[in-house]
């Protein structure tokens, strides 16, 4: 037997017993991060950001939906979001042990919690946008907007739309015409192996005229049989995946988001809607919104002037190109008042008033005679009578928008910086590069919930420190307090025990009688 001459550090004896065992609080150093997340939990009032607190008193106690709410966030702060995986940590992480008080709620109980709590998750994330506001992180200034994709709990095999449908249609009928002609050349066993086949094909061609069926019903073009709500997208170039498309809106003084949203859509109808919650967020109008050019859609720029905010959205390229791109529409000059283009050669194209219905916005179309004896026509369209441009009813918001953006080119360049910087921490380093939770877009929004309230409380640790935050989280306690012994001075003795009783119940005060004062 070999024995090494080289030291070792030698570890305890397992079985050896201490005179002075430690306890649960003693083995987690004072300034762990589990510690702010039970001040910050315990800060907040359940009942009144919509977490379920009373319960029946038969049956089984339920758990408490702050302690749950601590689970989840030390969970997705340490890159643990499976149910079940949470229920291992409970009975084997110190951390989770302390945090928890020695509580082991079983997988369903904490998968459930989730599932039904996504509008209640909003809101303890509003509340870490409150701190950092409190803190003065928030500039309201300069925010920025963009979405990023997160791959759903359905696989592209299992969706479907009219082209993939019609293809395995055709495929299965053809089959079937094959299976149909070795059924008249063959006989014996080999029969009845045909006829099932034959069937199995047919019950298939059946499941896909039930989905053709349900598309032609729903306004929607496609349809996801595992996660009805997620959709088919392009994620980045030419990479398509089922997802769902998270919309943000970011901050530039910290790169701290202080908005979120889960959708199935794509961005071009996008912007009005997070711009409206956003100064809803803020509390003025008096910002600067960055957007990329998926963005850049004619009705959200009225919303946007509707509001008063300043956007900057990305031009996107021309998608008709004259043959001599000196020719193109934005080299022809409007004339607002006579209501008329003016193109290079002088020539004015005027509108006959009438406005056409495109898909989603009216325009007028402007035209001239003058295009049939002009000496560059073949430079300017490759049409028979002539250059036609169409003017979109929101033209003149495109244009202001074109003249900030020629304006303030250093100052758009910095969107990507700062939108970007939450999704690289998400999804490169975090590895939240998809939804968790499987069936519908209300249990997605919770998932990004809890990501986004993760992302934020890191943020505010790494800004603030532990100190000053676990310090303003005290205070805030401690307010809590005070105003429940005020409650308490003003009830009536008779009923004051009543009340204190209660509360002991609990276990501690914050839990059902805490106040969100932030």
């Amino acid at each position: 037997m070999y024995i090494s001459s080289m030291k070792y550090i030698i570890g305890q004896d397992r079985k050896q017993t201490a005179l002075f065992p430690i306890s649960m609080d003693e083995a987690i150093d004072q300034n762990h991060e589990v510690r702010l997340i039970d001040l910050f939990v315990d800060s907040l009032d359940a009942e009144s950001m919509g977490f379920k607190v009373d319960h029946g008193e038969n049956g089984r106690p339920a758990y408490h939906p702050k302690d749950l709410l601590k689970l989840f966030i030390y969970g997705y702060l340490n890159r643990v979001r499976s149910s079940r995986e949470l229920e291992k940590e409970t009975k084997r992480n110190i951390e989770m042990m302390w945090l928890l008080k020695g509580l082991s709620p079983d997988h369903n109980t904490i998968s459930n919690f989730r599932r039904d709590n996504p509008k209640s998750l909003k809101k303890v994330f509003r509340a870490t946008v409150t701190i950092a506001k409190n803190f003065e992180l928030i500039g309201g200034k300069l925010l920025a907007g963009d979405s990023t994709k997160l791959r759903a709990q359905n696989s592209k095999k299992n969706n479907y739309n009219e082209k993939k449908i019609k293809r395995q249609t055709a495929y299965i009928d053809r089959k079937l015409t094959e299976y149909e002609r070795e059924l008249s050349e063959n006989d014996g066993d080999n029969k009845e192996v045909i006829k099932k086949e034959m069937a199995k094909h047919r019950q298939r061609k059946e499941d896909y005229e039930q989905l053709q069926k349900q598309i032609d019903e729903s306004p929607e073009n496609q349809i996801s049989t595992t996660d009805p709500d997620s959709r088919h997208m392009i994620t980045r170039n030419n990479i398509t995946e089922v997802a769902y498309n998270i919309q943000t809106t970011v901050d530039e003084e910290n790169n701290i988001p202080i908005d979120y949203k889960v959708t199935n859509q794509n961005d071009s109808k996008a912007m009005g809607n997070m711009l409206q919650r956003a100064k809803a967020i803020v509390g003025h109008n008096h910002f600067t919104a960055l957007y990329d050019k998926g963005y850049h859609t004619g009705s959200e720029f009225k919303t946007a002037a509707e509001l008063g905010i300043d956007v900057l959205v990305a031009i996107p390229k021309v998608a008709a190109n004259a043959p001599n791109p000196a020719y193109n529409v934005e080299h022809f000059i409007y004339d607002n008042e006579g209501d008329c283009y003016i193109c290079p050669q002088g020539k004015e194209l005027h509108t006959k008033g009438t406005w056409h219905q495109a898909k989603t916005y009216k325009f007028k179309r402007y035209t001239t005679k003058a295009c049939m004896n002009c000496p560059v026509k073949s430079e300017c369209s490759k049409a028979k009578y002539g250059k036609a441009i169409q003017r979109s009813e929101y033209q003149g918001y495109i244009n202001e928008n074109k003249k900030r953006i020629e304006n303030n080119k250093d100052y758009y360049r910095r969107r990507q910086a700062i939108v970007e910087h939450p999704y690289g921490t998400i999804k490169r380093q975090w590895g939240f590069s998809y939804i968790m939770t499987k069936k519908y877009i209300k249990r997605a929004e919770a998932d990004a919930g809890l990501i986004f309230i993760a992302y934020n409380l890191r943020r505010l640790i790494n800004i603030i420190g532990f100190e000053a935050l676990a310090s303003y989280l005290r205070e805030a306690l401690s307010l809590i307090f005070a105003f429940i012994v005020l409650l308490i001075l003003k009830i009536k003795p008779p009923k004051r025990i009543n009340f204190l009783n209660k509360i002991i119940s609990d276990f501690t005060l914050p839990r059902q009688n805490s106040l969100f004062l932030f």
